[in-house]
């Protein structure tokens, strides 16, 4: 409770804060009122071009891709605001890292304007964080932004839906070929999603090991699909 009262009471300042003092852009540090990215900065952020429904990645005239088709992953789709690339990695990684909780609603913001049509399901349930990392930043970021697409989107929040039962490396330290091996059997749920529509919250996507054994998990509690809404989709390596 004292929790949740501390939450609302910081989400205030902050409003206050952003409507009575200058604002400037985080790329460019251009005056912009009360937003956080210029116009012109946020136009120039790269956009996940027609993709597959399934993963996110770039797929001619947004068709199913063929790695999907022949080991359709658990998930069931995919929806990323942006490429992770410069200079949107700086804002991900200012927000994960330095703690910037302002961008948490930013996020959120673009995520819901990725769609074309409103969004339908039952609950959101944002990606848990290992107990280390947590403790060590002090936040989950992917309930960071799950609350405020809950706010607009009026789906329910499953905050405590599920946890991490098992410490793994950090993905960004393996070798991609690598990472599903580490997260395998690290999340459990315990909330009972029967036939339910779920949309998982998380702040990148890069190979898609975790949201892959995340989206396993789900089922086995009786999710009947999962959609996984990012902030940002990291593309392969192109092969030279």
């Amino acid at each position: 409770m004292a929790a949740t009262v501390a939450r609302g009471w910081r989400d205030r300042l902050v409003g206050v804060l952003r409507t009575t003092l200058p604002q400037v852009c985080a790329l460019c540090a251009a005056p912009t009122g009360t937003a956080l990215v210029c116009a012109a900065c946020a136009g120039a952020l790269s956009r996940v071009p027609l993709s597959c429904p399934r993963c996110a990645l770039p797929a001619p005239h947004g068709a199913p891709c063929g790695q999907c088709l022949a080991d359709p992953p658990a998930f069931d789709r995919s929806q990323a605001a942006f490429v992770y690339a410069f200079p949107l990695d700086r804002l991900v990684q200012s927000f994960k890292y330095r703690g910037t909780l302002a961008y948490a609603g930013w996020f959120a913001q673009a995520m819901v304007e990725r769609r074309a049509d409103p969004p339908a399901a039952d609950v959101l349930v944002p990606v848990p964080l290992a107990r280390a990392r947590q403790r060590e930043r002090g936040f989950n970021q992917a309930l960071e932004i799950a609350r405020p697409l809950s706010r607009w989107t009026g789906i329910p929040l499953l905050a405590g839906a599920a946890i991490r039962v098992r410490e793994t490396l950090p993905q960004a330290s393996l070798p991609w070929s690598e990472r599903a091996q580490n997260i395998r059997g690290a999340f459990a749920c315990a909330a009972t999603l029967t036939g339910k529509t779920v949309i998982v919250v998380d702040d990148v996507m890069t190979t898609g090991a975790s949201l892959n054994e995340f989206a396993r998990t789900l089922k086995r509690a009786g999710a009947a699909s999962v959609e996984n809404w990012l902030v940002a989709r990291t593309l392969p390596p192109v092969s030279g």
